[in-house]
């Protein structure tokens, strides 16, 4: 599933992890255990297997979000869409092999009246949200 790139909020972010696509793939693709390594995390638990088509639920900055798995490709994708009162999001992580380690990129769009109010604040909290994420992930998988 793409990105809505018309929605009224867009980022992406990558970072380069000195890891094999495997263990990045490891710890991002433990959706129980985000709130061990990414503090802005709250109580992430999947509802059955994490596949595609699984659902979990999760609270990041204080918002409770109920999110479904739409991509499922091990060390390669990992996809869900999310939704709160107001807002719907489509999030992305891309993973490809490089010398040195994995490029992780991220993507997500967001829309809803409750964005649409709030659109800058929104892209500015969502772009500082990725990175802290993906230094966070690059941390937990260079350990």
């Amino acid at each position: 599933m793409k990105i809505n790139q018309k929605a009224a909020v867009v980022q992406a972010k990558e970072i380069v992890i000195n890891a094999k696509a495997e263990k990045v793939w490891e710890i991002l693709s433990d959706i129980d255990n985000w709130e061990t390594w990414n503090h802005k995390i709250k109580h992430a638990r999947v509802i059955g297997d994490s596949k595609a088509g699984s659902s979990f639920i999760w609270t990041t900055n204080g918002t409770k979000i109920k999110s479904k798995i739409h991509t499922y490709l091990p060390n390669e994708k990992l996809g869900w869409t999310g939704n709160t009162l107001g807002a719907r999001a489509i999030h992305n992580w891309l993973f490809t092999p490089t010398g040195n380690g994995t490029k992780v990129c991220v993507e997500e769009s967001m829309e809803g009246w409750i964005i649409d109010l709030m659109k800058n604040k929104m892209n500015k909290k969502l772009a500082e949200d990725m990175v802290y994420w993906l230094e966070q992930l690059k941390k937990e998988c260079e350990k």
